[in-house]
């Protein structure tokens, strides 16, 4: 499997025979842009077999940079169907206030090339409640925010990592150059002392599984 990271939480996953793309991003507001820095390069269309979206910001929802006929599973719940087997919806939050901050949040779990994964989106609650960890069950791969401010930090989400003991870790959402508003992974990163540091912004899995939970850092990808 090939991970691609196109920048914030945005990711293609290439397996041997399908493809998954999870919160694509597309051009911001106006009004936000003009807060924020958001500098990565655009998504360049591609096609995927299913596309994910955890929710409906716009630094998440960019649909349209999947192009194709591929099976759309956005902001919902619920044991779902898809061309690459079912795919579990967890409801979740953009906050630690029951949503009422930032709205919902989906955790999203499923399988490719044999491996579980779970998607996290912009998860800010303070931590998993016992009925989110049971849905999600045993997991070989997590994508976890990390830079804080609307999502969790370095801590909240390394305890998650720790609690899921997946083979792998890659943290999203965080400082870059092309980003302003989050804190860097750097405070994440030195709470684990398996940490890999990709080339680039893509990253292939190896065969191999590691004997505990290794974190791998992909690089962002530049215009």
């Amino acid at each position: 499997m090939i991970i691609r990271w196109h920048g914030q939480s945005a990711y293609t996953l290439t397996g041997a025979e399908h493809t998954v793309t999870i919160d694509p991003f597309g051009v911001l507001p106006p009004e936000t842009a003009a807060r924020i820095t958001f500098a990565y390069p655009p998504i360049a269309p591609h096609p995927a077999h299913l596309l994910l979206v955890t929710h409906e910001h716009r630094d998440h929802n960019g649909v349209e940079a999947v192009t194709g006929d591929p099976h759309v599973i956005r902001s919902t719940a619920g044991r779902l169907d898809s061309p690459i087997g079912e795919v579990v919806a967890i409801a979740s939050e953009h906050d630690p206030y029951a949503g009422t901050a930032r709205g919902p949040n989906t955790i999203f779990v499923f399988s490719l090339d044999g491996l579980v994964i779970a998607h996290f989106g912009d998860f800010g609650q303070a931590g998993l409640r016992p009925e989110q960890r049971a849905a999600i069950g045993d997991v070989d791969l997590v994508f976890v925010p990390v830079g804080g401010g609307p999502t969790i930090g370095a801590e909240a989400a390394a305890a998650i990592v720790r609690d899921l003991a997946p083979a792998y870790a890659v943290p999203m959402h965080y400082h870059t150059p092309a980003i302003d508003f989050l804190e860097p992974a750097d405070a994440f990163l030195a709470l684990f002392d398996d940490v890999e540091h990709a080339d680039g912004p893509e990253w292939t899995l190896p065969s191999e599984r590691p004997p505990a939970p290794r974190v791998v850092v992909l690089q962002p990808p530049s215009a």
